[in-house]
């Protein structure tokens, strides 16, 4: 379905639980592209729709959190309760995100808007960061002034409940970011799964409020706040890695070993980095000037499909010959989805 019935669809999780859902996509020599939406819609449609769900689910989590919180007078709940708000709060720069990555290439943004990706994934751990300050300062205070906690047993239930509603969050979100190769929404993912075990820490701080130790509310506070400082690190890194250019180390050495599938192709360079979650390569082959210009061709359209083959985030791969100093030699090849193949002499 296309128009605005399809978007409505679309939007309330129908027909984008798949990629395959609105066509198939063919990478071959020619790199063609079948069906009517292509493939950063979809893979987009898939983030949006985990984000949409996995911010619905965190919101009625917190919400029944802070209920118990009034009730109780929790620091270590308002802790958690805080930190599933932010986790819900970092869907908005992911949507965000991921509809301006909709958009085509403009001759102001060659490479398109992929990049916004990197920048929601730093709004997230800025989010997480701050969850994690007000967290700290609330247990610290209320170390320094002791309250009673009350309503032991429906702390722990709502400790279970935010443990639940993070484990569903993080498989949809790891799950998803895996399929469409977004260090953003798997970044997002883990952080909802440590959001969850710290809300098993609620638990084990009623059980030591009810065994007659009224410190271990704030104290489990502080352990929480410890997680999230971790969890900050840990997307941080991978989100800034990133936005740096960095690549997973066996990255390359899929490349490489694609390369080992075409007879004449040995590589003399290589360079990938993610815009977003699409992977960009550009490789240097050496290159036997006295080759006929065809076979030069098929070289490089062989090595182009075992590319896309071996690496199925690879949304472009820009292959030259040159010499074993990295010269640029007389023929260049280009690909990019949907487009046909170029010869540069």
């Amino acid at each position: 379905m296309s128009g605005l019935g399809g978007y409505i669809l679309d939007w309330l999780g129908f027909g984008s639980h798949d990629h395959a859902g609105h066509g198939h996509d063919h990478h071959g020599p020619h790199g063609h592209t079948h069906g009517v939406i292509d493939a950063t819609i979809a893979t987009t449609n898939r983030g949006i729709w985990a984000i949409k769900w996995s911010f619905i689910i965190l919101a009625v989590t917190a919400a029944l959190q802070m209920v118990v919180v009034v009730l109780s007078g929790s620091v270590a709940l308002l802790a958690d309760t805080i930190h599933n708000i932010g986790d819900a709060t970092t869907a908005i720069p992911l949507w965000i995100a991921f509809m301006l990555a909709r958009r085509k290439p403009s001759p102001t943004f060659t490479y398109g808007l992929g990049r916004v990706e990197d920048l929601a994934g730093i709004v997230i751990v800025l989010v997480i960061l701050f969850s994690a300050i007000v967290a700290g300062y609330q247990a610290v205070e209320r170390l320094i002034h002791p309250q009673t906690v009350t309503h032991l047993g429906w702390l722990a239930a709502a400790g279970l409940v935010g443990f639940l509603g993070n484990e569903a969050v993080a498989m949809f979100r790891i799950r998803v970011g895996r399929e469409i190769n977004s260090a953003a929404l798997i970044a997002d993912g883990y952080h909802a799964r440590t959001d969850g075990l710290t809300s098993l820490a609620v638990v084990i701080g009623a059980i030591g409020v009810w065994l007659g130790f009224p410190l271990a509310d704030p104290i489990v506070g502080l352990v929480i706040t410890i997680a999230i400082f971790g969890i900050v690190w840990q997307s941080a890194r991978s989100v800034l890695t990133r936005m740096l250019d960095g690549i997973e180390p066996g990255m390359m050495v899929e490349i490489r070993h694609a390369a080992e599938h075409v007879p004449g192709a040995r590589i003399v360079d290589a360079k990938a980095r993610w815009i977003g979650h699409k992977l960009h390569a550009d490789i240097a082959i050496a290159a036997d000037e006295a080759l006929p210009l065809a076979e030069a061709s098929k070289i490089a359209s062989a090595l182009e499909q075992e590319l896309f083959e071996h690496l199925p985030a690879l949304a472009a791969a820009n292959i030259r010959f040159s010499s074993d100093d990295d010269r640029p030699n007389a023929h260049g090849h280009h690909h990019d989805h949907g487009d046909h193949p170029g010869h540069t002499h």
